[in-house]
């Protein structure tokens, strides 16, 4: 056993944080054992990490992003979706052939989400299954945790990328094959989405998720010509969320990364498979696709976490995001004529910490009997940071902090930065 000792902050409800000023949280064979204001007696002995006056906060979950598109982060940005999937996207993922260069990519991608205090993730690979267990296995000797998918497109993509059918569910099974080597990322089954997949492989997919007992990520109403494109492909489905529905990939263990343009229905769906949306706040603002209504889900009961969806999202660090998820939801606000409420710091946080960690079967905020996730802030450099209540500070470090301000990251209960 062993405790940390700093000012603690941490989000067990939506829109709550609870803060221990200078105290201790102590932690039994990687899970969280209790947060104290001082330590109990019978902990007297017990070796503890002083991080003195910093912030030791939830290191945080990013629920949608593509590997693959690392390299071209920031580029193309004043495109619409679907003309940049067509111009840099597909182009780009299509590199992962070469797994030298997939090595090394993956390699700089898990270094950065570490120093980022990101732990728990839900990526997208590309189609390449080598390229895949390479990522896997790069994140999982960083210390991160959570799953990566194989990307599934048998139609509708650009030539140098797409699979045939027969070739995705060979290569999928071949992939699922050699993922038991790996005890921190798991495999998740990810068609890229609709329009990508045929329908025999939608269904293929949906079986093999039922037979494997396998989660499940794609895309959903991100962008209108998207949509328009969805019913002109499966005109027996009133709406987007009905294509995945059908074969059984929209439920419990699946996330749907946007959902920028759900309507009433479309979030009861949601609501009532009990599926999670990831909101990607800054790639629905990059490639103008909109602004999702994520309060009018969270109201409805609709489980919300946050990605970056890099790189349609310019930013890997998820305090960014959260900025990012902040500034989105005002914006939503002015559209509405100051109907709608933006979300708080407090709720961003929650947002990107523990919504994303619920995904995952953890509970609320630094809960007790969880593994440690943490990352340890260091704001001294911050203009008046010693004037400044703790709350104050966390909010600004949402806002500014960067990576050299992460000073140290916990990931299982052990210290991977």
């Amino acid at each position: 056993m062993y405790a940390l000792k700093g000012n603690i902050v941490h989000a067990p409800k939506f829109g709550e944080v609870e803060i221990t000023e200078n105290g201790f949280i102590t932690i039994d064979d990687g899970r969280i054992e209790g947060i104290y204001p001082k330590l109990p007696d019978g902990f007297s002995g017990i070796h503890v990490i002083d991080y003195s006056d910093k912030l030791i906060l939830q290191s945080f979950c990013d629920m949608h992003l593509h590997a693959p598109q690392y390299p071209m982060l920031g580029m193309g940005l004043d495109l619409p979706l679907l003309e940049w999937l067509k111009t840099y996207t597909f182009k780009t993922e299509a590199a992962f052939s070469d797994n030298e260069y997939a090595k090394r990519v993956y390699a700089r991608l898990a270094k950065e989400l570490v120093d980022s205090g990101t732990t728990r993730v839900c990526m997208f690979s590309s189609v390449h299954t080598d390229a895949t267990v390479l990522l896997m296995n790069e994140l999982e000797k960083a210390g991160i945790t959570g799953y990566v998918g194989k990307v599934n497109m048998d139609r509708n993509s650009d030539p140098c990328i797409q699979e045939t059918t027969e070739q995705s569910m060979r290569e999928t099974l071949r992939w699922l094959n050699g993922c038991d080597v790996f005890t921190k990322i798991k495999p998740m089954l990810t068609p890229r989405f609709t329009p990508s997949c045929t329908n025999e492989l939608l269904e293929w997919i949906g079986s093999l998720a039922k037979e494997r007992n396998l989660p499940i990520q794609s895309h959903l109403s991100e962008n209108l010509a998207e949509m328009d494109w969805v019913k002109e492909l499966h005109p027996d489905c009133e709406q987007y969320w009905e294509s995945y529905a059908k074969y059984g990939l929209f439920g419990e263990r699946t996330i749907m990364a946007h959902c920028v343009h759900c309507d009433d229905r479309e979030i009861a769906a949601l609501k009532s498979n009990k599926v999670t949306v990831a909101h990607c706040p800054d790639s629905n603002i990059n490639l103008a696709s909109g602004i999702a209504p994520i309060r009018k889900m969270i109201e409805c009961g609709v489980s919300v976490a946050l990605g970056s969806d890099i790189a349609g999202g310019a930013h890997l660090s998820m305090t960014e995001v959260i900025a990012s998820a902040i500034r989105a939801s005002k914006m939503k606000r002015i559209q509405s004529e100051w109907q709608t409420e933006f979300l708080s710091v407090a709720e961003g946080y929650y947002l990107g910490t523990t919504a994303g960690a619920k995904f995952f079967g953890f509970k609320d905020g630094f809960a007790s009997g969880d593994m440690f996730h943490a990352v340890v802030i260091d704001d001294s450099n911050m203009c008046n940071a010693k004037e400044m209540s703790v709350m104050e500070r966390f909010e600004r470090s949402i806002y500014l902090a960067k990576k050299e301000d992460i000073v140290a990251v916990y990931s299982d209960g052990i210290k991977i930065k």
